[in-house]
C-alpha cells in the first residue's frame, strides 16, 4: 500500500546526502563569519520536532565548543512583549516551515539587539529565513507527511555541520558524509521493527529513555508515538527516570530504550538490566551487547557511528516503529487526528 510517510522515512539517506553536497560549503562560510565573535552561549528557538533538534544541539555545542545552550521561551517575545537581552549570544531558529510567528519573533528581536542570528529551515524564502542574518537551507525536499521525518534528521545534520565547522572538526565532518549509508543500513531493520510493533500493539502507555545526545531521540520518538499511534508516551533522561518515574514500571510495561555505543551505554545497560528485573517489555535500539542482552525486543543497529551522530540513525528506528505500531493498532499514520503540516503559534 502506498504511504507518503514511509516514502519520506526512506528518503532520509538521499536528503542527508543532498544537504551535505549542496550546503556544506555555505555552512562553512557561515561558520567563518560567526567565528569572528565570542559568545556567552547559544539560544535556540523551536517548536515540536525542531525543539528536539535543539535538545540535541545542547549536547553538541557543549561537547564540541564548551558553549551552554538555552531553549528560548518564544511566548516572552509575543504574549508577554518581553524580549530578552541577547547581544552576546548566538541565537538560532530551527523550523521545518519557517512560518511560526513566535519563532520568527525571537530571531527578529535578537537580531535587533545585535546578536548573531542563524535560521535552519526547509523553506529558504520563509519569514524565519528572512528574519535571520544567516540562513541554512535543509534541502530535505517537500515534506508532505504531517509527521516530520527527513526535515528532522536534516536539522540534526545541519546543526552538526555548523558545530563541526566552528570547531574545525574535520573528523566530525567526514563522519557526516558517511551518514547516508548508515541510515540506509538502518532502514533494512523495517521487517524486524514490524514484528516488535505487532507484538506490542496493545500497549496502553509507554516510556522512552535516552541520555546524552540521544536524550533528544527519546523526546522525538515519544512525539512520533503520540502523533501517530495515540499511545500516551513520556520521554525521560535515563538518569531522571531513576528519580521517581521508574515507579511506573510493572510487569509488561513497555519501554523504548535508545542506547547506542558510547559514553552512555554502560549506564543504559545497567538500567536495561533493572527494567528486565521488573519484567518490563524493553525495546532496545542499540549496538551494545550489554544493552541488548537484557531487552525483550532487541533491535540491533547494523552500523556503529560516531556517538555524536547516532541520533540520526537511532531516530530512524523510532520513526519506523511508530509507523508500524500505528498500523498494528489500526490507526492511519498518514492522517493523524487534530494535526496539520504547518502549525503557526504566537
Amino acid at each position: 500500500m502506498s504511504s507518503v510517510l514511509r516514502d519520506e522515512i526512506f528518503e532520509q539517506p538521499a536528503a542527508l546526502e543532498r544537504l551535505m553536497r549542496l550546503e556544506e560549503a555555505h555552512i562553512a562560510a557561515v561558520a567563518r563569519q560567526l567565528g569572528t565573535r565570542q559568545y556567552a552561549g547559544v539560544v535556540i528557538a523551536a517548536r515540536g520536532s525542531s525543539d528536539n533538534a535543539a535538545r540535541y544541539a545542547q549536547y553538541l555545542f557543549g561537547t564540541s565548543l564548551g558553549l551552554p545552550v538555552m531553549l528560548a521561551a518564544p511566548s516572552l517575545h509575543t504574549l508577554y512583549a518581553a524580549p530578552m537581552r541577547y547581544r552576546d549570544m548566538l541565537v538560532i531558529g530551527v523550523s521545518q516551515s519557517g512560518q511560526s510567528p513566535d519563532i520568527c519573533s525571537v530571531i527578529a528581536d535578537a537580531r535587533r539587539d545585535g546578536a548573531a542570528t542563524v535560521a535552519f529551515t526547509n523553506a529558504a524564502a520563509s519569514p524565519l529565513a528572512l528574519a535571520a542574518e544567516h540562513q541554512v537551507d535543509l534541502h530535505a525536499g517537500a515534506e508532505r507527511s504531517v509527521a516530520a521525518t527527513k526535515s528532522y534528521t536534516t536539522q540534526l545534520a545541519a546543526l552538526a555541520a555548523l558545530v563541526f565547522a566552528l570547531a574545525d572538526d574535520r573528523a566530525g565532518l567526514a563522519s557526516l558524509h558517511r551518514l547516508p549509508d548508515a541510515v540506509e543500513a538502518v532502514l533494512r531493520l523495517e521487517p524486524a521493527i514490524a514484528e516488535v510493533a505487532a507484538a506490542e500493539a496493545a500497549m496502553p502507555a509507554c516510556v522512552t529513555l535516552g541520555r546524552g545526545y540521544n536524550y533528544a531521540t527519546a523526546w522525538e520518538i515519544a512525539l512520533k508515538m503520540k502523533e501517530l499511534t495515540y499511545v500516551p508516551t513520556e520521554p525521560y533522561s535515563a538518569a531522571d527516570f531513576r528519580h521517581g518515574p521508574i515507579a511506573l514500571i510493572a510487569r509488561g510495561f513497555p519501554a523504548v530504550l535508545v542506547a547506542p555505543a558510547g559514553a552512555t551505554a554502560a549506564d543504559l545497560a545497567a538500567l536495561t538490566a533493572r527494567l528486565a528485573e521488573l519484567e518490563a517489555h524493553v525495546i532496545a535500539i542499540s549496538d551494545d551487547d550489554a544493552v541488548l542482552r537484557h531487552a525483550r525486543h532487541p533491535l540491533r543497529l547494523p552500523v556503529t557511528v560516531d556517538e555524536r551522530l547516532s541520533p540520526m540513525t537511532t531516530v530512524v528506528v523510532g520513526q519506523c516503529f511508530a509507523r508500524q505500531l500505528a498500523l498494528a493498532r489500526g490507526v492511519d499514520p498518514e492522517r493523524p487526528r487534530g494535526l496539520q503540516k504547518v502549525t503557526a503559534t504566537r
